[in-house]
């Protein structure tokens, strides 16, 4: 976990949690200073084919997002900063608008097969992607870049490495794929060596 993480979610009503369930709290928040990403941090969201977008809307309610593309779609741009390409798409607008009253956000990025999630809060901002043209080239696929409405920046305030307990393991169909092709392979010359003895 970074360092002033919990200082951010650890509000008085949860360290009341605490103390109800458990007979202990957290001490309060000293300092809620940002948590830069460390290279581990950069790398595991480069890696990541889709993550969990959590926002709020302006009567309260929460509301999550899920965003996929091809691993590195989140583009680091910083230790600091993140930003992916918002495409046209059914024409909703939730999480734009309620950026636009609330610049709170959560993102949770899972690798299920090593059962690990980082979660990481942030304050983003939505931009139109024309004021952007060379980020949407580095943003999107060059068949998608047409349909890039939106550039989403994120600026990382602290980020948590959380326990891999209950994560059930499971696959893209990449990965299953790159498991049983050599074993396909070994089927395939197996077979061949029976039948040439035939």
């Amino acid at each position: 976990m970074a360092e002033h993480y919990l200082n951010f979610v650890a509000t008085e009503s949860v360290r009341r949690a605490q103390e109800h369930y458990y007979g202990r709290r957290a001490p309060a928040a000293i300092t809620a200073e940002p948590d830069p990403l460390t290279e581990e941090e950069m790398e595991f969201v480069r890696s990541r084919d889709s993550f969990y977008l959590g926002t709020v809307t302006e009567s309260g309610w929460p509301y999550l997002q899920h965003r996929g593309g091809q691993p590195g779609f989140v583009r680091v741009l910083s230790p600091t900063q993140l930003a992916f390409a918002d495409y046209h798409g059914n024409r909703q607008l939730l999480t734009a608008g309620n950026l636009a009253a609330n610049n709170r956000v959560s993102l949770l990025l899972m690798d299920y097969p090593q059962r690990t999630r980082l979660k990481i809060l942030g304050r983003a901002r939505v931009e139109e992607a024309r004021q952007h043209p060379s980020l949407v080239a580095q943003l999107a696929e060059p068949e998608l870049q047409k349909i890039v409405e939106r550039i989403v920046f994120i600026d990382v305030v602290s980020f948590d490495w959380n326990c891999p307990k209950h994560i059930t393991p499971r696959y893209t169909a990449a990965e299953v794929d790159a498991v049983i092709k050599p074993l396909q392979q070994r089927i395939a010359q197996l077979e061949a060596e029976l039948a040439a003895r035939r």
